[in-house]
């Protein structure tokens, strides 16, 4: 039985054709039919790697997410403006209504508060006010904005 360095050096030395047929077979879709040679290597060394070690943590999905729902048409520095997924270990705290109110960033981007596990600081912020609204602009959680105003 190969090992993954050893799987992950052969790539090197396939053809477009048997790494084409790699794709498929990790990917289970064809691959794009313009892809060139390098970047097909890549692609299937990164799903070989993935298929051993597990994917993208769930706070790095979540970032990637935020980015591309803030994408749309939208410029670029827009984009930059989206509110960030604060690190584990931060501590958010808000006064609503005379009570302050704890919620701590947890890792892979979940949260905790009220000794309950939330996936998003705007289910938490609904919790607190038992109204829908951004749970990051509840928390205050901004980036500074670019541009003239900023």
């Amino acid at each position: 039985m190969s090992t993954l360095v050893t799987d992950l050096a052969e790539l090197g030395d396939l053809d477009l054709h048997n790494l084409r047929e790699k794709w498929q077979r990790h990917y289970g879709t064809e691959p794009p039919p313009s892809i060139s040679w390098e970047l097909l290597q890549r692609a299937v060394g990164y799903k070989m790697q993935e298929e051993m070690f597990g994917g993208l943590s769930r706070r790095t999905l979540l970032q990637l997410s935020t980015l591309k729902s803030a994408s749309g048409t939208r410029s670029l520095s827009e984009v930059k403006g989206a509110a960030p997924v604060p690190k584990s270990g931060t501590k958010l705290i808000r006064e609503w209504q005379g009570k302050v109110h704890e919620v701590l960033a947890l890792e892979d981007g979940q949260f905790a508060y009220g000794g309950k596990t939330y996936r998003s600081l705007t289910t938490v912020a609904r919790q607190i006010t038992g109204t829908h609204q951004s749970g990051p602009r509840f928390f205050g959680i901004q980036l500074a904005r670019s541009g003239a105003d900023g």
